[in-house]
Formats: structure tokens, sequence, C-alpha cells
């Protein structure tokens, strides 16, 4: 279904490519019949002149010009049919992932490296089955046409040359089900050194300071041998099918010589039907090659659309991956976005309740967790290593699947948190930022629509401006695969920094402080209040922090222990009331205290 819906995709490329390709394969017809006409006359099977000898060269070589001159259209044709189903394929999958409903991180594959295997391997196994179709198409007509042209000059000699043939069609139909569990496994394999690759590249500096590069390598070689192996199998069972259709052939031009013999000594069989039948069984390898790599092709896009089909929304099926999309190809670009548009739903109040979250089969996550936030509010959200308060946010934001609870705006239930609480509603700053190797002014744009002062002021609230003032080319500064040319705290701000120049009514800040000093948290937080309070910046936030820079501009704390929140308050009544809160409190200054102390020193 998918390879038909992929050839209606571009109806008009896709049918005159084909039909180009079958004529390059329906020309040689031509051929055979002006070749046995030819060697007839020069054999004085039939009356030969001069001139109808040189006509029947001229026409001769006129169809292979303009069998050259078919094949010719067919490459500028095809390209273009070939590149939007394969950019179609692949935007639908990314679509799903960024925009459908229901959290992605339930979809998404283990490491980048495996989505990147299935964007490039797999959407080329399933494009190419619609694309071997039009192969088929021509040489069907071709074989068929042959057949009928041959079986009126000898229809003994036709069955004999036939019959190998089709022993093709019934092997590969045995073996279908073989390769598709062999390609499975080759492209599972495929993908993990793929994926293998992309970790130790993130993690070459974990890598050298453990001294592990050894280890590293015997475990890519590891990788490498399994696929090699899984690869072997995979291209060893397509190759028995090509020898079995070259051995057929071979068998078939054999006993055509071996039938024709007798029959040209009896008159029966002329040097022209001969030319014929050796230019036709040239041709005819073609359709049992085809035949066959369409039956194994069916078996590999069976796999890799299964593989694309799971980086799908669960209400999508295998038919939303050749749906029309608004990818553009050619003509005039689909207008940018210009301005924001407008909501008529300003949040008031905000609530999570009884949010239960598991990671996978362990208890662990989060237990029936509630959360209330008013506009204008601060709430943080703190708690020991492993509490849960990333997972607490994840869930409220919908970026997680929860196993019950539900989120409610402005005491209205929201179905999907996740294609619901985003820009300008929400913006979120993550634990771990992700920046790409482009301008800094990219990385906090991404097609934001906002003007320069708007810009000005989120790096101003982020405390980036001094940073960016030192950077010779300013926002235009490439910032480096995941932010490398930048460091650890400048990465964190320009994270936030592109959380605030969306204008969120809501911001979700989890542990922007991590890779921050004491005095630079405080002005970051400090910027941030001034600013809601002057209406420049977000007036709500929820924060994921330990800090007492956070802690003590906090109306509501949520403390979290072991998955379950065991206070809810202001910082003085969670003190009194809430013993984690008091260990958590003690513990966080006797840091900072370390932290002012090393700092003192360093100076």
């Amino acid at each position: 279904m998918v390879a038909v819906r992929l050839a209606r995709f571009d109806l008009r490329s896709y049918v005159a490519g084909g039909l180009l390709w079958a004529a390059f394969l329906v020309v040689p017809l031509l051929t055979g019949l002006v070749l046995k006409a030819l060697f007839d006359q020069l054999s004085g099977h039939r009356e030969a002149t001069l001139d109808a000898s040189l006509w029947l060269c001229a026409i001769f070589v006129a169809i292979e010009a303009t069998r050259g001159a078919i094949l010719w259209l067919a490459l500028t044709v095809w390209p273009r049919w070939w590149n939007s189903v394969a950019t179609t394929l692949r935007a639908n999958a990314l679509s799903s992932i960024l925009t459908a409903r229901g959290p992605a991180a339930t979809r998404l594959p283990h490491s980048s490296g495996e989505a990147v295997s299935r964007f490039r391997d797999d959407v080329h196994d399933v494009a190419m089955l619609t694309d071997n179709a039009v192969d088929l198409f021509g040489a069907v007509i071709f074989g068929a046409s042959a057949f009928v042209i041959m079986s009126t000059i000898d229809p003994v000699i036709t069955l004999v040359l036939v019959l190998p043939l089709s022993v093709v069609l019934v092997l590969s139909r045995v073996l279908s089900d073989v390769i598709r569990r062999i390609h499975s496994r080759a492209r599972q394999l495929g993908a993990a050194v793929t994926a293998f690759i992309g970790e130790t590249f993130s993690g070459v500096l974990a890598i050298k300071t453990a001294g592990a590069e050894e280890a590293v390598l015997e475990r890519l070689r590891e990788h490498n041998r399994r696929r090699r192996q899984a690869a072997v199998k995979d291209r060893l069972a397509m190759d028995l099918l090509d020898t079995a259709t070259g051995a057929t052939v071979e068998l078939s031009i054999g006993l055509v010589l071996l039938l024709a013999a007798p029959a040209m000594r009896r008159g029966d069989f002329t040097v022209g039907d001969l030319a014929l039948f050796t230019s036709y069984i040239g041709w005819l390898t073609a359709l049992p090659r085809i035949v066959g790599r369409m039956l194994y092709r069916v078996p590999q896009a069976a796999v890799a659309t299964e593989r694309l089909t799971r980086l799908m929304a669960e209400h999508e099926s295998a038919d939303h991956l050749s749906r029309r999309t608004g990818v553009w190809f050619d003509g005039d670009p689909p207008p940018v976005l210009e301005e924001i548009p407008a909501r008529d739903d300003p949040l008031k109040v905000i609530e999570a309740r009884g949010l239960t979250v598991r990671h996978g089969d362990s208890e662990r996550g989060l237990e029936a967790a509630d959360l209330r936030i008013e506009r204008g509010s601060f709430t943080v959200v703190t708690g020991a290593v492993g509490a849960g308060k990333t997972t607490l946010v994840r869930a409220f934001l919908g970026l997680l699947p929860v196993e019950s609870g539900t989120v409610s705006w402005n005491d209205e239930r929201i179905d999907d948190p996740g294609t619901f609480l985003v820009p300008d509603r929400a913006a979120y700053a993550g634990q771990v930022p992700r920046l790409f190797s482009e301008s800094l002014r990219e990385n906090l744009l991404m097609g934001w629509p906002v003007d320069d002062p708007a810009l000005d002021r989120a790096l101003e609230l982020a405390a980036l401006e001094q940073d960016l003032a030192e950077m010779p080319e300013g926002l235009d500064t490439v910032v480096g695969p995941r932010g490398v040319r930048l460091s650890g705290g400048q990465v964190q701000r320009a994270t936030a920094a592109r959380a605030l120049v969306r204008s969120p009514e809501l911001l979700v800040v989890d542990d922007l402080s991590s890779a921050l000093d004491v005095e630079t948290e405080q002005l970051l937080w400090d910027r941030i209040a001034d600013a809601a309070k002057d209406g420049r910046g977000p007036a709500t936030l929820l924060v994921v922090s330990h800090r007492r820079a956070a802690l003590e501009r906090a109306d509501q704390i949520v403390v979290l222990d072991r998955g379950r929140v065991v206070g809810t308050g202001s910082l003085p009544e969670l003190l009194r009331t809430c013993t984690e809160m008091r260990r958590l409190w003690d513990e966080e200054l006797v840091v900072e205290a370390e932290e002012q102390k090393t700092s003192a020193s360093t100076h």
C-alpha cells in the first residue's frame, strides 16, 4: 500500500518516467525484428538488394539512437520522482516525531545513530520497491511480446526457452521469508554500528579521561564483525537468486542452440530466426532478474516500513508515511513565519493531578504527583539526585508517557500536553542543553519570528550579553556541534535565551544552574524577576533547582523524594515542616560555602 501511495504522490513524474523506462526496455523488440530481416536477406532466405540491406542497417542505427535518447530523458525525469518520495518519507517520519500527539520519547530509537540509519537505509528500501515496479512493468511487456513473436516462429524452441526461466520465480518465492529475516538482522546490526559511532564521537572526552580507547575500539570491532557477518548473509541470499537466474539463462541459451541446429538443417529455422532468438534471449534475462529482485525487494521494503512506522505516533499507520506534506520541491518557497499567531486563552492557572510515570518495567519514576501553578508565580521543584524532578517536569509538559494523571490549562483538561504546551504558551530549557553547529543567532531563533530588540532583551535576561560582546563575530559565531566552542555556562545560558526569546507565558527551566557560579545564577534570576514585574519577560516560572538563589525567591517549592511529593509550600514553611527540605537546605549551604571558598582562593 505504501508503494502504491508513493507511485501516486507525483503521478505525472512517475508515469512519465515509468513510460520512458518501459519504452527503453521494449524497444529491443524492434531491434530483433530488424536483425531477423537483415540476416535473412544476407543468408539468402529472402530476396536481398543492396538498398534494402542499407535501409535495414539505417533503421537499426535509428532504433538504437532513439533508445539512447529515451534513456537520457528517463534519467532526466526520474530523479525528480525519486527525490520527492524519499524526501516525503523522511519529512512525514520527522513531522510525526516533532508534532504528532503523544510523547516522542516512546518512539525514538535508543540513539541518534539508529534514527539516522532508518532515515537513510530504510527510506531507500521502501522507495526502491516502487522504483523497481517500473522495471517489472517494462520487462513483462517485453517478455510477453517476445514470447508471442517467437511462438509464431517456433513454439517448441520458445517453450524450451521460457520454462527454465520460470524456475527462478519458484526459488525466489521459497526464499522470500529467509531474505526478510536476514535483511532485518542486517539492518539492525548496521544501525547498531552507526549508533555506536555517534555515541563514541559525542563521548570522546569521557573516553579519553577514562583511558578506554582500546576498549571502545574493541567494542567497535565486535559490532563491525557482527554487522559484517549479517551483511554477508544478506548479500549472499540476494546473490543466490542472481546466480540461479544466471544459470537458467545460460541453460536456456544452450537448449536453444541444441534445438536450433537440426531445425536450421531442415530449413525450418533461418539464420534470421536465430539472430532474433539470440537477441531476445539477452533481454529476456531481465525478466527473471527483475522478478527475482522484486521478490526480495518486497520483504526488504516490509522490514523498512515496519522500522519507519515505529517512529510514528500510535494513531498513525504506515499509510501516513506517504501522505502528502507541505515539503517544498519547486517554484516559490512557502512563506516563513513572520508573526506569532494570537491566542485567546492566556494563562491563569495550570495544574497537574496524579501524574504517574514508570521507567521501563521498574518501580522507579513518579508516583501520583500534584502540581498547581498560578499566573505570576515562581515555582521551584527540588529534591535529591534521582528524586524524579526532571521526570515530573517532562511528564508535566507531555514529553514523557504517563501511566495516569491529567494536566489542565485554566481548569480545562489538556488532551495532549506535548502539542499544547509549546511556544508561546510554554518554553522549556532542558537539563541537557542542545545546540547545533550553526551560528549563535540560528541556535537562539530556530525560525522564531522576532526582531533584534527582542533578541537582545532575551540575551540580557539570560546574562549572556557580556559573553557575546567578547565574541569577535557576535551572534554570527558558529558554536560547533553541541556548542563545543562555548563554555558550559554559556551553553546553558544560550539555552535559556532560546526559551526567553519566545516570550512564553510559562517558562520551564530544568537545573539551569549546574554549570553556573552562584553570582551568575543570582544575576540571572534577578533579571528575570525584574523583567516579569515590568512585563518584559515571562511572569510565570517553573524551575528545577537546588540552589539557594532560586529557593529563596520561590513563591512555592515542591519537594520530591524517591518519586513522591513530600512537601509543598514556601521556604520558611517547609523548613519547619519538611524533614527532606531541611536536609537539602543544609547540604546546599555547605556546597555553596565550599564553592565560595574555592572561588576566593582561585582569585
